[in-house]
């Protein structure tokens, strides 16, 4: 069911409007005022305090200099005819410490005094209001020398009694233009109102009773004007309408006959047709199980063949150091119960036994990494937290740790992306992912050190993270740009080239990170991965 929406009217609208309109202007000119207002006067009473404090500085020249308390006392005594000054402190520079000490002070009637701000000199040299209060400290200048200082502290009572004031008038001012203009929008409202109650007692007329021959009077409103007759071509339209609405009843009865046998003969014939199109189906479902099963045992031979031939390799070369080996050990076991061993045929047998065990190692280690490559294929990492990175950083960690691997190419790499670029995903996926990619271009992309190129591309949107990993090589070979998301698809057959790294590239992306990565087959030069991740956060900066 549709959700009701509130309603109104227009004349409640239009004063609404117009009183809201109204207020929120002079709000805003009665607090820019007042604002300002308040900030001039508060400057007129630093001015004031300003040159009161200058003038009791320079009045205060000689009663320091000559020490002379009392003359000071009398002459402060004057500003109690001043109720802004509340209290007046004198300093004087204390010759053998060359520090600031109490000379006098005066107080306001009903005024407590205020603690000594010697400590707060510099501080006061400028203005400070604190609450209701105004501080400010003067030197006191004997021949260019400062002889003391002058604080003074004013009130504020005054300004707060000019505030209240300014504004229950503005309230009051603002109460009377609501008023007057509540009426003057009363006056408007119905002279718009009630034309436009006429059109709404026509429109139910012509809903009710269908008198598409009623017609909208003129007024004087010229909107108004144009919506009664831009109502009476519609009712002229809708009149005309229903009657050529009448004819095309007659034509179709006549039609509907004629139609009924048509359709019942097509029925039938579609019947038919949906038989037979359910029995091809049929047939393409088998088809469709053949070719799949078909598929899925072509790409296991293919997996199969590539781990016989690239685990058998390193073993067999395995297999014939230590056979080798033994052969080396007989022959000087021999020469040992015979006693015809010599030291020369010793360090042959060592000599050829330290190859020999380097061959052995070297071929089990790679086949050890093989077989670990391999099981990476289908590691699952989705037991990795996610954890906030910053991209661009992350990005020039793996090109350091890279650095000897990527030495001997010497590849440029330039990367965009905003250096405040954060996003939430799993760490060491992500630094897997990017390595492999690094790695793959170094090994198969770049022939020699000369122009190598590697660009990374990072764009963010709401809902995901994009990678645009290119780099300017020999591009992929186009027998394998179909497959070379598939195990065991490389290039380097025989050459140290295991064909896991892509594939371990995309089982990444897709099952550890929740992505996908994309293979630019339109790239011309060099090639073009596009990863794309999802974002984690719902969603952050």
């Amino acid at each position: 069911m549709p959700k009701s929406l509130p309603q109104t009217s227009i004349r409640k609208a239009l004063i609404s409007a117009v009183m809201f309109v109204t207020a929120l202007c002079l709000s805003l000119s009665i607090s820019i005022s007042t604002y300002l207002d308040v900030k001039e006067q508060k400057q007129l009473i630093i001015n004031k305090l300003t040159i009161l404090a200058e003038i009791v500085a320079f009045n205060a020249q000689i009663t320091v200099l000559f020490d002379d308390i009392e003359t000071e006392e009398q002459r402060l005594k004057s500003f109690e005819t001043i109720p802004l000054v509340k209290n007046i402190h004198i300093y004087s520079i204390d010759e053998i410490s060359n520090k600031a000490v109490f000379f006098t002070s005066f107080n306001a009637k009903k005024t407590p005094p205020v603690p000594l701000r010697v400590d707060s000199i510099e501080q006061l040299k400028e203005a400070k209001i604190t609450g209701d209060q105004v501080e400010l400290i003067k030197p006191i200048l004997y021949e260019g020398e400062i002889k003391g200082y002058v604080y003074i502290r004013g009130g504020l009572e005054r300004l707060n009694d000019y505030i209240n004031k300014k504004i229950l008038i503005d309230i009051l001012l603002t109460l009377f233009v609501l008023v007057l203009v509540y009426f003057v929008a009363k006056r408007i409202q119905k002279r718009i109102a009630n034309p436009i109650d006429e059109l709404s007692m026509l429109l139910q007329d012509v809903s009710k009773n269908h008198n598409y021959n009623a017609r909208a009077p003129k007024t004087n409103i010229t909107e108004i004007n144009t919506l009664a007759s831009s109502l009476n071509i519609m009712l002229t339209r809708t009149q005309n309408q229903i009657e050529r609405h009448k004819n095309d009843k007659l034509e179709i009865k006549q039609l509907n006959q004629s139609l009924e046998e048509k359709v019942n003969q097509r029925t039938i014939a579609l019947r038919e047709a949906n038989q037979e199109l359910l029995n091809t189906l049929e047939r393409m479902h088998q088809y469709q199980n053949q070719i799949v099963e078909s598929e899925k045992m072509a790409s296991l031979g293919q997996m199969v063949a590539g781990v016989a031939h690239e685990v058998n390799t390193p073993i067999g070369l395995g297999i014939t150091g230590s056979t080798l080996l033994r052969d080396k050990l007989a022959e000087i076991n021999s020469g040992f119960e015979n006693k015809t061993l010599t030291s020369s045929q010793l360090k042959r047998f060592i000599d050829d036994g330290i190859e020999n065990l380097d061959l052995i190692y070297r071929n089990l280690n790679r086949a050890a990494e093989l077989v670990s490559s391999f099981k990476k294929v289908a590691v699952n990492q989705d037991g990795e937290l996610n954890s906030l990175i910053n991209v661009k950083n992350l990005i020039s960690d793996v090109l350091l740790s890279m650095r000897t691997e990527m030495q001997e190419k010497a590849p440029e790499v330039i990367i965009h992306c905003p250096s405040e670029l954060i996003f939430e995903t799993k760490v060491g996926p992500l630094q897997q992912v990017l390595q492999q990619l690094i790695s793959n271009s170094v090994i198969h992309g770049f022939k020699d050190d000369i122009g190598n190129k590697i660009e990374f591309t990072i764009e963010r949107n709401e809902s995901s993270l994009i990678i645009n990993y290119l780099d300017n090589g020999i591009g992929v070979d186009k027998t394998i740009k179909k497959r070379i998301f598939d195990p065991f698809v490389t290039t380097k057959r025989g050459e140290g080239g295991s064909g896991l790294g892509m594939h371990l590239v995309y089982n990444l992306v897709t099952q550890a990170l929740g992505g996908n990565v994309h293979y630019d087959e339109q790239e011309t030069t060099g090639t073009r991965f596009i990863i794309t991740l999802p974002n984690e956060q719902a969603n952050i900066k």
